[in-house]
């Protein structure tokens, strides 16, 4: 074997004239572990709300490249001091992520730390039979004036909202998200989190946007369907106990009294995210 590979060394640098570097087997190993780590860090931050921060570093860094492409040395100034501050300002906001991420670490078996499960990259899309369920259930809560908030769980994670409520883990149904909101029963009262084709967890707790462009006689699901949407890019769901109409809020907006062709068609934009996956203006409201 050694003498095969040193006969290819050999091949490459006369034909080639490239000198291959000497591999050991502690070098692979080193890369596996390295790669390894590296694919879940990267995973854990695209299913987490460090992805949006990322997001804007990339911003900033290439603000500061066009900065020092064209010599502007007082921004360039800025940015050296605020590079010495700005790694503890990034441990104090994301310091509850930072913590769950070490706990989940602190609470897997060794043997599962060291098992390849590249397939799995987050969440799953739902079926269309969870579609007609959920837009089923909320039609006909709308009719009797059932209130309901449906968190439609999408690429990020909503791990820290899920544990606010009770665990469910039970598949979506047009008799199960009936079940739940009807009025005076134990789980009505917060929000629903559906992750793919279950129902994860009820009665969870959603921050409220402080939004002062929203409509003043939005009540607190509407005001939290938006808050969950400022901070994900999840699709919630709202059936008005007043009036009986159904909303969705995604990307900080709310869209009111839709019909179930349009709520149909937003739950599709998350199920294919290859389709374009715009609000349109004329409908955007808050």
């Amino acid at each position: 074997m050694v003498e095969f590979v040193n006969a290819v060394d050999a091949f490459i640098d006369d034909y080639f004239n490239v000198k291959l570097p000497d591999v050991s087997i502690t070098d692979i190993i080193e890369i596996v572990i390295i790669s390894y780590f590296m694919y879940h860090l990267l995973v854990w931050i695209k299913n987490s709300r460090v992805w949006m921060l990322v997001r804007g570093v990339i911003f900033i860094l290439i603000f500061f490249v066009f900065a020092a492409i064209f010599q502007m040395n007082t921004i360039l100034w800025l940015g050296e001091k605020l590079v010495s501050v700005a790694v503890t300002v990034l441990i104090v906001v994301f310091q509850p992520e930072l913590r769950r991420a070490l706990e989940q670490i602190g609470r897997r078996k060794i043997k599962s730390i060291f098992t390849w499960n590249l397939l799995k990259t987050g969440a799953k899309k739902f079926d269309d039979t969870t579609i007609v369920s959920m837009v089923t259930a909320c039609y006909e809560m709308g009719a009797v004036k059932t209130g309901a908030l449906i968190v439609v769980e999408n690429d990020m994670q909503l791990t820290e909202f899920e544990r606010t409520g009770i665990s469910i883990d039970a598949l979506v149904t047009r008799q199960l998200l009936i079940n739940i909101f009807e009025k005076n029963t134990p789980l009505h009262d917060g929000a629903v989190i559906v992750r793919g084709d279950r129902v994860v967890s009820a009665t969870c707790y959603l921050p409220l946007s402080d939004n002062m462009g929203l409509s003043k006689d939005l009540g607190t699901r509407h005001r939290a369907a938006v808050g969950i949407s400022e901070v994900s890019d999840s699709l919630t769901i709202v059936v008005s106990e007043e009036t009986g109409t159904v909303s969705y809020a995604r990307e900080g907006r709310i869209v009111r009294d839709v019909k179930e062709d349009e709520l149909i068609a937003e739950l599709k934009r998350i199920q294919n995210p290859d389709e374009e996956d715009v609000l349109e203006p004329e409908k955007r409201e808050g």
